[in-house]
């Protein structure tokens, strides 16, 4: 496929700039891969598609204050840095993103918060906008990440054209997040609440959880117009032998496996063994998924409205059918759904 087959036209107003003020009351639109029926619903009443035995699959990745605003030594520049990935607990070294880039050279000291109490050395050029930066702190790593945390800011995704207000740190974030790493949110997982998940658990559907730590490739726009020549940035995975275990047993009951997001399908396509069963994996994933493709394991997915051109969305399409899903995202947008990581959801079931 093409890129160009992924464009649409989504109104800005569409684009969700803040959550729904209860997570599980977001819209839900379920569209039926069989024969690509729509119906309107509101997300709480996203039991009403599934069974006892049946298991939904989150991913609970935790995403961290990525974004941090420092200045330059001697010219008191502004500097936003986006923390991508600590590389060396020792030595403190981060992987970042720098604007403006060409203000930033080798041996450049910058400082963070209000005091400069946080001071960090370029120490390598990586790319035409990355930087490996030391951080000079000489206290214990623990403590070290903790007030660099306390400067950080939440890393909305680029469409919300805002700075980050407190609600951000609770609901850019699923309640279940628990393994720190991510700068994207596996944004499908913010609909649920604890009460949704209290009425699955009586419900009697099983829950799993698996760790694909998302990055900035998701939205890295893609300039190639034959996708096959498109390379995914790679992202850290771990998938546990007792989610392997329950999804496997699913599977052979004949019940539903939902994927609650794109990076949750991500991950359980980078781990298919036979018979569409999975293995345990601790890893890295660059695996790129858009149609055709042919899924093996899940046969349900909740995902949210993504942007044109975006490699969630190809996703998405590959799913639930091309010509179906972009059908869908017609409706959505007629209808008007809210679009983005803050948006509404949608339901794909066969």
């Amino acid at each position: 496929m093409k890129l160009s087959e992924f464009k649409f036209k989504l109104p800005e107003e569409l684009i969700a700039t803040h959550p729904v003020p209860v997570r599980d009351e977001s819209r839900l639109l379920v569209l039926h891969k069989k024969d690509g029926s729509i119906e309107h619903k509101v997300f709480k009443d996203i039991l009403e598609y599934f069974d006892e035995n049946d298991l939904f699959v989150f991913n609970d990745t935790k995403v961290f204050p990525a974004k941090l605003y420092g200045n330059k030594e001697k010219t008191g520049a502004k500097i936003e840095v986006f923390m991508l990935r600590e590389l060396n607990t020792e030595h403190k070294l981060w992987d970042v993103l720098v604007e403006p880039a060409r203000k930033i050279r080798i041996g450049n000291k910058l400082y963070f918060g209000l005091d400069d109490s946080m001071v960090a050395e370029v120490i390598d050029n990586t790319t035409s906008r990355g930087r490996t930066l030391r951080f000079l702190y000489d206290g214990e790593h623990e403590e070290f990440k903790e007030c660099l945390f306390a400067l950080g800011n939440t890393p909305l995704p680029y469409y919300i054209k805002r700075e980050p207000e407190p609600e951000d740190a609770e609901r850019y974030q699923c309640l279940f997040a628990k393994n720190e790493g991510a700068v994207v949110a596996p944004a499908a997982g913010f609909h649920f609440s604890r009460e949704l998940m209290k009425k699955m658990e009586i419900k009697g559907i099983n829950t799993g959880f698996l760790t694909l730590h998302s990055g900035l490739g998701n939205y890295r726009e893609i300039d190639v117009e034959d996708l096959t020549k498109h390379r995914m940035d790679s992202e850290q995975m771990e998938v546990s032998d007792e989610l392997v275990d329950l999804v496997n047993k699913t599977k052979d009951a004949e019940k539903k496996v939902c994927a609650i997001g794109t990076s949750t399908m991500r991950a359980i396509e980078s781990t298919v063994a036979m018979n569409g069963h999975i293995k345990p994996y601790s890893g890295w994933t660059n695996k790129f998924i858009f149609p055709p493709y042919d899924f093996t394991v899940c046969n349900a997915m909740v995902s949210n409205f993504h942007m044109p051109y975006s490699v969630m969305l190809m996703m998405v399409a590959a799913y639930g059918d091309y010509d179906k899903v972009m059908n869908a995202y017609q409706v959505a947008v007629k209808e008007k759904y809210r679009f983005g990581a803050y948006g509404d959801a949608m339901l794909i079931v066969d």
